[in-house]
């Protein structure tokens, strides 16, 4: 493990007790908190992006918001649901956020999870899916984004136009250049996994596999990051891939750590999700020394090289700092992670 960072769903509304946390409230939050993330050194802050619910659903301002007001750390999405997206805008707002970050995004992209609504992306006005998910639309819009993000050419120039007319294709802009080392997709299967190394971008295994034959969560995902770099290999593409997984895991350093965590620890689970029999990884809270070895004994975290922690974002902002940063002093180390502090 070389990286670790949050990823947070970015959930707002009641609190209970007549407490609300309202959208700004969410938002404003995120910012402080990766400010305090980049000043301890964490290398990464994404954000889940759901539509019609109370969570993250235009994640573009808060990445450029967060870009400004830090120095290191990267800004992401875990991820961004294609079905939903023109990939022309997408990719003018992606070169942007990169820019203004000096090439800090890392943009996590795909076929989206399940929703709140029925078939909610055609309420945005992409319509036509032969797939009753939708995966035929994210697919043509991830391969119309990519051509934009790599420059192509794919408008007629205007030779009459007042604002530097010529002639050939031209391409969106901004352009970021190497923008596309640093786009992710999100993977449920090892078919797909396999597909995004075939296509050159890296890979964010998904908090769930739509596979469940009894194997052991964490190896599943393993095999899975196994399958996606033979893959990428095959394709003859340059460099190595970046592949990320995501855990839930709290360290029990207090008292009042004890209180919230102490009964979260536990095992996998199989469940149906979208129709479809799937696995679910397991929750680890428990001492930062029982942590450090039941992580080293997780396959897939220690196959990936960046790790993401799901963080509970309505307990606020110095919660989640402070949690962050007892996982970055005593448990992160052990796993062979480095503060980004240390190389500058």
């Amino acid at each position: 493990m070389r990286s670790f960072g949050t990823l947070s769903f970015g959930h707002y509304g009641p609190l209970g007790g007549g407490r609300q946390l309202t959208a700004g409230d969410s938002m404003l939050q995120a910012i402080d908190l990766a400010q305090g993330m980049d000043d301890l050194g964490v290398n990464g802050v994404s954000f889940r992006v759901h539509h019609f619910a109370r969570q993250q659903a235009a994640p573009m301002p808060l990445l450029a918001a967060i870009a400004a007001r830090t120095s290191r750390i990267e800004v992401g999405t875990g991820v961004i649901d294609m079905r939903y997206e023109n990939p022309l805008m997408l990719a003018e707002e992606a070169a942007s956020v990169d820019l203004i970050s000096g090439n800090r995004l890392a943009l996590g992209v795909s076929r989206g999870s399940p929703e709140t609504v029925v078939r909610g992306y055609e309420a945005f006005g992409y319509t036509g899916s032969e797939d009753p998910r939708g995966g035929d639309i994210a697919r043509e819009h991830f391969d119309l984004f990519l051509r934009a993000i790599d420059g192509e050419g794919l408008a007629e120039r205007d030779p009459l136009s007042p604002f530097g007319g010529g002639t050939g294709l031209q391409r969106i802009e901004p352009h970021s250049p190497g923008l596309r080392t640093r786009i992710w997709w999100g993977a449920g299967t090892t078919a797909t996994a396999e597909w995004a190394g075939r296509v050159g971008v890296n890979l964010m295994s998904s908090t769930l596999l739509t596979e469940a034959d009894g194997t052991p969560f964490d190896l599943l995902q393993a095999q899975q990051l196994d399958a996606f770099r033979a893959a990428w290999r095959e394709a003859g593409h340059e460099g190595e891939p970046r592949t990320s997984v995501s855990r839930s895991i709290f360290p029990i350093v207090t008292a009042e750590d004890e209180m919230y965590f102490g009964g979260s620890a536990g095992s996998d689970q199989i469940g149906v999700i979208d129709g479809m029999r799937s696995t679910f990884g397991k929750t680890y809270a428990a001492t930062p020394d029982k942590l450090v070895e039941q992580l080293q004994n997780d396959a897939a975290v220690m196959s990936a090289d960046t790790l993401m922690l799901t963080i509970p974002s309505q307990m606020g902002v110095e919660f989640n700092l402070r949690l962050v940063e007892n996982f970055a002093k005593h448990v992160a180390p052990a796993l062979g992670w480095q503060s980004t502090l240390a190389t500058v």
